[in-house]
């Protein structure tokens, strides 16, 4: 039987167990089960979650799971019945009088990357704190705005705005609001001192996965392809350039990267950051006929679309992940992951959120993740550990010590 701990790391994303030892088939139903109930909850555009909402959604997903996995009891209703009995016994945050809410940038909630990593920030505050979450989900630009002001007409007491597109609007937002604490992910604030910037140097973290992409080719030919092209997209992809271009002038072996040239600022986009995009396919199936073995595409979700490509292309490749750790958080993909460029959102939303509503601080100062503070960082190999050789973990480890004493610059 799943227990209440096991079954809120998975809603959070987190590893149990080895993801490529197997999952065990109780666990990996479990998440697909969470995802589809939240997906399905999702008809309402902006609501409020309560914690007891939360478990007994945990409670629910541990008695969907154990059916599923062939070990339920006699029915779905008794199952549900006693791990809801289970929820009520449990010891949670007492609930404090603060409100916490998002607005997504365009797509879902649970898009396997940087608008999931801010709400999984949310609903950790949400248990471990006892704050009220609320949120909203952006079908389109358009809805940005509206977003926004639903935020604050609901009067939350910290607005996060998720990604790069939503910085006009909670700028102007922030603005007519002056007294509404809020946090742009990806953005920059004009002025605004209730506005609190939230970046990541994802350069740094990309500089070691191109690095070990480079060093893990056959062919030595790498790729990688992009959202659209804005900072918070390219500084991934020209740290990851550079990481492989480190290698080529360490070991003399000549390495093509595909995809992105940061001195002409020009390479391979597909144009949104829609899950799975055909188009974003269709620029991993070039790459592989150009005879590329390491993909690192950027932009949310691509990687059920960049497996297939890998699968109808017959090359023996491989995809690096971007914002989450892939291989752990989908394990569907993980044997086509060697590694992930992490940024780690929902750790610091959970922060923000701490330091206001537990501390009562909270002030409009850039707050920048990196290597030395543990906001990004390369995720484990997992099944491909043993594949990436020792001397190569070995140097990994003092290009990001040198990356942040400042002696290597992931842009050069």
């Amino acid at each position: 039987m799943l227990d209440l701990g096991t079954l809120e790391r998975l809603r959070l994303g987190e590893q149990v167990g080895h993801p490529l030892a197997k999952l065990p088939v109780e666990a990996t139903v479990a998440r697909a089960v969470w995802r589809a109930l939240d997906s399905n909850e999702r008809t309402i555009q902006v609501k409020a979650i309560t914690a007891k909402r939360t478990f007994a959604g945990i409670a629910a997903l541990g008695a969907a799971a154990l059916v599923l996995a062939g070990c339920a009891a006699d029915s779905t209703e008794e199952a549900v019945t006693e791990e809801v009995e289970a929820v009520e016994e449990a010891v949670v945050a007492e609930e404090i009088d603060f409100l916490a809410c998002a607005v997504s940038d365009e797509g879902s909630w649970n898009d396997n990357s940087f608008n999931e990593a801010v709400y999984d920030g949310l609903v950790r505050a949400e248990t471990e704190l006892g704050v009220q979450v609320a949120e909203a989900e952006s079908n389109s630009a358009e809805d940005f705005a509206p977003n926004l002001q639903a935020m604050v007409d609901a009067s939350c007491d910290v607005i996060f705005a998720v990604g790069f597109n939503l910085v006009a609007d909670v700028n102007l937002a922030a603005a007519a609001n002056p007294d509404v604490s809020m946090v742009t992910v990806d953005g920059w604030s004009e002025g605004n001192d209730n506005l609190k910037p939230v970046g990541y140097k994802m350069n740094q973290s990309s500089y070691l996965a191109g690095y070990l992409a480079a060093a893990y080719s056959t062919s030595k030919v790498v790729g990688t392809y992009g959202g659209l092209q804005i900072d918070a997209v390219t500084d991934f992809m020209s740290g990851y350039y550079y990481g492989a271009k480190a290698y080529e002038t360490e070991t003399g072996t000549a390495v093509t990267v595909l995809g992105w040239d940061p001195m002409a600022a020009t390479g391979d986009f597909w144009g949104g950051f829609a899950p799975n995009d055909p188009t974003g396919k269709s620029i991993a199936a070039s790459q592989l006929e150009q005879g590329a073995d390491v993909l690192f595409p950027v932009g949310g979700d691509q990687f059920g679309a960049g497996s297939e490509a890998i699968k109808e292309s017959g090359v023996d490749a491989v995809m690096i992940g971007v914002d989450k750790d892939i291989a752990a958080t989908s394990p569907e993909y993980a044997d086509f992951i060697l590694t992930s460029a992490e940024k780690r959102m929902g750790a610091a939303t959970f922060d923000i959120i701490e330091d206001f509503a537990v501390n009562g601080n909270f002030s409009g100062d850039y707050y920048m993740g990196d290597l030395a503070n543990e906001g990004t960082d390369i995720s484990p190999f997992y099944a491909f550990d043993d594949k990436v050789s020792q001397e190569t973990k070995d140097r990994l480890a003092e290009i990001k010590q040198g990356i942040i004493d400042g002696t290597i610059d992931p842009l050069s």
